[in-house]
């Protein structure tokens, strides 16, 4: 008597491996999770290297900060009646330069820990600022009779001052002037105390230099009338952000130059601006064309970015999971119904466990031996392994080297769409329309319900 899986219908067949498909989901999500839980580690571990080292570095400056004397009228309550009061305090003038002119020589390297690494980097800054009194200060309520020059600030600004080097000079129309920690509440950096008495008739040139280091990015928050910003760096891989983009760049092999050129009509910001300033250091931009003191820019970024991030890598290619078991089990199945081979819902299990391994091999030998290296290994392993199974569940060798030729081949169209993101939509849905032309093909006279023909 034949048992009941030889009474199975060709629907029935594909019920079963639709099913076993779907319940082979759970292990697969759990693979993304994996792969988040690691890429999130390595963060932990990225943290854990830099923690003495300073973070991503965002510069500004210099600013000049120019005290001045107003009046201020106060309305207060006496016996009853309403009574104004005047008196003088002191403010804050905020003065941009004119023009400045920046070049930052980066030095990147790759610090270690275990398996985990990150990019770190020494950078020098040099630079020349030009400031002169703006000729339409009387705008603002202001004379320069009202301002203290004597007692100006020249700030800068560092978004992590822990990275800032030894012995930075500034020195401002050939004096060197004595630097001081601080700057802004909000606004780490540095400053000098500056005589700037001679910015009443002529500008004053500012010349500076500094070291400093930082972690994965590095970016300038433009605030002069004209700033232009050269940036070199013996890395092949920056990605460029923020809200300017270099005007010009060359990226190759052996590294990039990049060069920006801002002007403050595109900052939305004047020259001069009443209160008390601080650079901007963060990425988050104030209101457009705003005119209050606290509102900042964006700064231009540049990210030193590794050339593969073996976990985003990993997490796109484990989002194909579904295609290479619903392929594979589409072979098996095209056997069992027209070859007449029989296959059990156990090896179906068995064959779908082992393509979910080769993302969790994939992850695992990524993180220590690179990714390239790691898709070769894995996927020539369960290339193997899934071979050597179908002999014997498929009782052929030829058949075999057909399950092995399927896999191979998509192992290698995988690799093609990580490399090709651009185009991986296009390539998938023309491979899905050739698979589903070729399936129609193969059982455009079967019988998937088993009724007897008439």
């Amino acid at each position: 008597m034949a048992d009941g899986a030889s009474e199975r219908t060709p629907g029935v067949k594909l019920i079963f491996a639709t099913a076993i498909a779907f319940l082979l989901s759970v292990p697969l999500f759990m693979t993304w999770f994996l792969v988040n839980d690691r890429a999130e580690q390595s963060r932990f571990a990225a943290s854990s290297i830099t923690e003495g080292w300073s973070g991503p570095q965002v510069l500004t400056g210099p600013l000049l900060v120019i005290p001045y004397r107003t009046e201020v009228a106060e309305t207060v309550t006496e016996n009853g009646r309403q009574v104004t009061h005047s008196h003088e305090v002191w403010q804050k003038l905020t003065l941009s330069p004119e023009a400045s002119e920046i070049a930052t020589q980066v030095r990147p390297e790759l610090r270690r820990r275990s398996i985990y690494e990150v990019v770190v980097y020494e950078a020098e800054m040099t630079g020349q600022a030009r400031f002169a009194m703006p000729a339409d200060l009387a705008r603002l309520g202001l004379d320069v009779r009202q301002m203290d020059l004597a007692r100006a600030e020249l700030r800068f600004g560092l978004s992590d001052p822990r990275g800032l080097g030894a012995n930075p000079s500034v020195v401002a129309d050939g004096q060197p002037l004595r630097l001081q920690p601080g700057g802004a509440q909000s606004a780490p950096g540095f400053l000098a105390w500056i005589d700037a008495g001679a910015l009443a008739g002529r500008p004053i040139q500012i010349d500076y230099r500094y070291a400093f280091r930082g972690t994965g990015s590095l970016g300038l928050a433009p605030r002069a009338g004209d700033t232009l910003w050269h940036v070199h760096a013996p890395w092949p891989s920056p990605s460029f952000q923020g809200s300017f983009l270099p005007l010009e760049r060359r990226i190759d092999a052996q590294g990039f130059d990049a060069t920006y050129r801002v002007g403050n009509l595109a900052l939305g910001q004047p020259i001069a601006t009443l209160g008390d300033d601080p650079p901007a250091t963060a990425g988050d931009p104030g209101p457009v064309g705003a005119s209050n003191a606290g509102a900042s820019t964006a700064p231009a970024q540049i990210s030193l970015l590794q050339v593969v991030d073996l976990y985003d890598q990993v997490n796109r290619a484990s989002k194909y999971g579904f295609l290479f078991i619903g392929f594979t089990f589409l072979a098996f199945l095209m056997f069992d119904i027209i070859g007449g081979v029989r296959v059990s819902p156990v090896e179906y299990l068995l064959v779908g466990a082992s393509l979910i391994l080769f993302f969790v091999l994939l992850l695992a030998l990524a993180e220590v031996i690179g990714f390239f290296l790691a898709y070769l290994i894995a996927a020539g392993a369960i290339t193997l392994l899934n071979t050597a199974y179908s002999a014997a569940v498929l009782k052929s060798w030829r058949r075999a080297g057909m399950i092995g030729a399927l896999l191979a081949g998509l192992y290698a169209v995988l690799y093609v769409l990580l490399s090709l993101e651009d185009y991986a939509l296009l390539i998938g849905s023309v491979l899905l329309f050739l698979v589903l032309g070729a399936v129609m093909y193969a059982t455009r006279n079967l019988n998937w319900g088993g009724e007897a023909a008439a």
